[in-house]
């Protein structure tokens, strides 16, 4: 019988702290020079563009970015560029950000281009340094995860989570953030072991599930829902803590599955009478960031910063689901139907 311990999904989640020290290694040099770019510019609007854990990743740094720098961040439809061929009228001032594990598919490629002629500046946050997207950028921001198998997509979310947070650091020179680097190594390493087994008997059987966060947990819920359905075959959606009280509350009701994901941050409080109106319904209850009569919890490392505390939160996301698609019968290397690189156009 397969252990977790030997898939390859576990081996290149744990690695995510050496890859926390490469990017402390090799990084600051670029990171300070596009943080000195980044201010000589003072972008009036930051345009991402993705598409699925990448775009997880946008989702957080649509969140980190407008909450330090004040400047609204807008989520880019890449068939606009790519199927509508549509040019930009004009991005000047104007900062692309083109997050991708390959970066090889072609529409996230006509996207940059297109934005790159607009005058945009275009960063492209990649994992392959010689890839087309990493070609056509003005800066390429390398994400140092080396090669990853397992077709779920772990060490590569955390490094580009990691290389958001270093682009913003070096673009505020937000002390705080710059601590949260220094501090990543071992703050995954130390969270690495948390077991969340607790929730293993809840989801073993479920069929359907709600993973809901808000702030800087956001995005790795939406990451946690994704990973839950590509190697555990299980329904997972995502939702805000800000948004599932409206129509998706409707279908919880006694034994329905939501795992909560609270964030370090002020959005916390939204979560307490959230989590009491989803126990009174019957709902089976996890939470990670938190404990409430009722509910299961599963532990996290305290005192992390924000964003930080996302990255960890995320790292325990995948070593359990490891764990959960083979309780399920299932092997989280190779979900059904899936390929690692993805190319849409």
């Amino acid at each position: 019988m397969m252990r977790t311990e030997d898939t390859l999904m576990y081996a290149e989640a744990a690695e995510s702290a050496a890859v926390a020290e490469r990017h402390l290694a090799e990084l600051p040099a670029v990171l300070r020079q596009l943080g000195q770019r980044l201010r000589a510019l003072d972008p009036s609007v930051v345009i991402t563009c993705a598409r699925g854990s990448s775009d997880h990743a946008a989702t957080f740094a649509k969140h980190l970015v407008e909450v330090h720098t004040g400047i609204p961040v807008a989520s880019h439809a890449p068939s606009t560029s790519s199927i509508y061929g549509t040019k930009w009228r004009t991005l000047e001032r104007a900062l692309f950000l083109a997050i991708s594990q390959s970066g090889q598919s072609p529409d996230l490629v006509l996207s940059a281009t297109a934005a790159r002629d607009a005058g945009a500046l275009v960063v492209a946050i990649v994992n392959d340094a010689a890839s087309p997207l990493a070609q056509i950028a003005d800066v390429t921001v390398p994400i140092l995860a080396g090669p990853e198998r397992s077709v779920a997509a772990t060490k590569t979310y955390i490094a580009s989570l990691l290389a958001v947070t270093g682009l913003v650091a070096a673009w505020t020179e937000d002390a705080d953030l710059q601590t949260a680097l220094l501090d990543a190594p071992q703050g995954l390493r130390t969270a690495w072991p948390l077991d969340w087994s607790p929730a293993l008997p809840v989801l073993r059987g479920a069929r359907n599930l709600f993973v809901v966060g808000r702030g800087s947990n956001l995005g790795i819920a939406q990451e946690a829902a994704l990973k839950l359905k590509e190697t555990c075959g299980l329904h997972a959606e995502a939702y805000s803590a800000a948004e599932v009280e409206h129509g998706p509350m409707a279908i919880v009701g006694a034994g329905f599955p939501v795992l909560m994901l609270v964030p370090n941050d002020a959005a916390r409080d939204a979560f307490a009478p959230l989590a009491r109106d989803f126990i009174d319904r019957g709902a089976q209850v996890m939470v990670a960031g938190a404990e409430w009569p009722g509910a299961a919890t599963l532990p996290v490392l305290p005192g992390l910063h924000p964003a930080l505390g996302a990255m960890a939160t995320v790292q325990s996301v995948y070593r359990f689901a490891a764990g959960l698609s083979l309780a399920r019968g299932l092997h989280p290397d190779h979900p059904p139907h899936l390929r690692k690189v993805t190319q849409t156009r």
